[in-house]
């Protein structure tokens, strides 16, 4: 029976693994899969034996703190590809972490697929010479960086970007879904999203919230919208929003698509999100502040003007980014502020945010990542 070993280190990478796993036991229901997942993985039917959420940090600082248990998961993993001697290794994301599993998987001769870039394009491009070493295959979502690969002589395939190519329902038009959330006439929204790691709700949604109670006092029919994170408990948020009782922001659990469309502005951090609300369409401010000794050590290598998702892929500034010091409640405010106030921008950043699906709905070269996992399982036995 064939086995794969899959590893998803935080939410966006559980939910594209899950779609991996779906899609080949589909056409091969004799596959199993098994490792590092969350609750979309277990559902689509992986054996989770570590929980992502237990080793979603990011951040220097923020890694130390939690190296127990992530040098923990890794020496698992590690064992069982010694024993269970899978028949493919596919990593989703999580660079760090994974880099160091792959160099197990060659050791032992099992093929290793690699899915979700590490950003060398952006920074530490050395790992480029870690990857060639380690990896039989480069599954990549941006069409840019299977060029970049190429001139580095890895194996590359391009596959195309999971939010374009992985099947998802389409949420109902804005006016149904504002009858769906209980919202009046008047009512502007702005969703609140604050992440999908521990460490990132400690830093950021203080700010965040900050940031709502300041926008409340200047557009007081402003309603609140806050999606959680697969990773993530509402136990996790309680404890913040319990300290703003007069703003009484919903936790919404499962329906973060429709959260994204019925918005007017969104406060978001960085990260895969921002291209998940661009391809919504939906305006919004990407906020993001890491402990000052990483933000020093990360500032000297980042080589890219942008740090979201959304602003990278389209090379400009389609929405405002504030970024460390400039993190706060009021720049953030400035920022939302004409956006639900004004319908012609908005409309504006609507219509810049189209270039980014523009950009990734740029067909995969040879099938998705579901025909490139099952080639390399074919061509591995």
């Amino acid at each position: 029976m064939p086995d794969i070993l899959i590893v998803a280190g935080e939410a966006s990478g559980d939910l594209h693994a899950a779609h991996i796993v779906r899609g080949v036991r589909e056409r091969r229901p004799d596959v199993t899969f098994f490792g590092i997942g969350g609750q979309d993985m277990r559902a689509a039917g992986a054996e989770i034996l570590v929980d992502s959420a237990e080793l979603a940090v990011v951040g220097l600082w923020e890694v130390l703190a939690h190296r127990k248990t992530i040098f923990g998961a890794l020496d698992r993993m590690r064992e069982l590809l010694r024993t269970r001697r899978p028949d493919l290794l596919l990593l989703t994301d999580y660079p760090d972490f994974n880099l160091r599993l792959a160099a197990t998987a060659k050791e032992l001769g099992i093929p290793v697929l690699y899915y979700i870039s590490p950003q060398v394009w952006a920074w530490r491009e050395g790992r480029v010479k870690t990857i060639r070493e380690r990896v039989d295959m480069m599954a990549v979502v941006f069409p840019f960086e299977a060029d970049f690969y190429r001139r580095h002589d890895v194996p590359v395939r391009y596959v195309g970007h999971p939010l374009i190519t992985e099947e998802r329902p389409l949420p109902a038009d804005r006016e149904s879904l504002r009858r769906k959330f209980s919202l009046e006439a008047g009512d502007r929204v702005l969703g609140l999203y604050p992440g999908s790691r521990q460490s990132e709700i400690r830093r950021l949604l203080p700010i965040i919230l900050q940031t709502a109670q300041r926008i409340r006092r200047e557009l007081p029919n402003v309603k609140f919208l806050m999606p959680l994170a697969s990773t993530l408990r509402e136990a996790d948020l309680q404890p913040y929003l319990q300290q703003y009782p007069e703003l009484d922001i919903p936790i919404i659990t499962g329906r973060t698509p429709e959260v994204t469309a019925v918005c007017d502005a969104i406060v978001t951090v960085s990260g895969t999100v921002t291209l998940e609300i661009a391809l919504a369409g939906t305006p919004m401010v990407i906020i993001n502040r890491l402990n000052w000794l990483t933000f020093q050590i990360v500032r000297r290598m980042v080589k890219l003007e942008h740090v979201g998702l959304c602003n990278i892929v389209a090379g400009e500034r389609l929405v405002p980014e504030r970024i460390q010091h400039e993190a706060t409640p009021e720049h953030i405010a400035a920022d939302v502020l004409p956006m639900l106030r004004d319908e012609s921008l908005n409309r504006q950043y609507r219509q810049r945010l189209a270039k980014v699906r523009d950009i990734l709905s740029e067909p995969p070269e040879d099938g998705d990542i579901v025909d490139l996992t099952l080639e390399m399982l074919d061509q591995s036995q």
